[in-house]
């Protein structure tokens, strides 16, 4: 349970940050840049919260790999290929339109995650 808690912490407060953006922020850097960034790290933080255990650079790729076949479902219009594009619920949780713009910012939510790994793996071998 220890190895869980900065996890569930990280979970909490970044899934807040990113209600705080959708609801507040309807525009600009914060909303269409750093928004896919910090996906990204809610994601992964939920992975490690479940998943302790697992390998953090094998969780960081997994989530990129994840948001990135969700970007390209979104290419397709699976929403509409569902039958669920008259839900908007399902419109905002799995998204309408494909952007190459949100793959880098994926990328650099990944790559910083990959960053934070090193270097906290670092520091607990010091």
């Amino acid at each position: 349970m220890k190895k869980r808690i900065p996890y569930i912490a990280g979970f909490a407060l970044l899934l807040v940050i990113k209600v705080l953006i959708a609801l507040f922020i309807h525009g600009g850097f914060i909303r269409f840049y750093m928004g896919d960034v910090i996906v990204v790290w809610v994601i992964y933080c939920f992975m490690k919260m479940m998943f302790p255990e697992i390998n953090g650079y094998f969780t960081a790729l997994g989530v990129m790999i994840f948001a990135f076949v969700t970007e390209f479902l979104q290419y397709i219009h699976i929403v509409d290929i569902l039958g669920l594009g008259n839900i908007q619920f399902f419109r905002t949780l799995i998204g309408t339109s494909f952007s190459v713009v949100d793959l880098v910012c994926y990328a650099v939510g990944t790559v910083v995650t990959v960053v934070l790994i090193f270097i906290k793996n670092k520091i607990r071998t010091h």
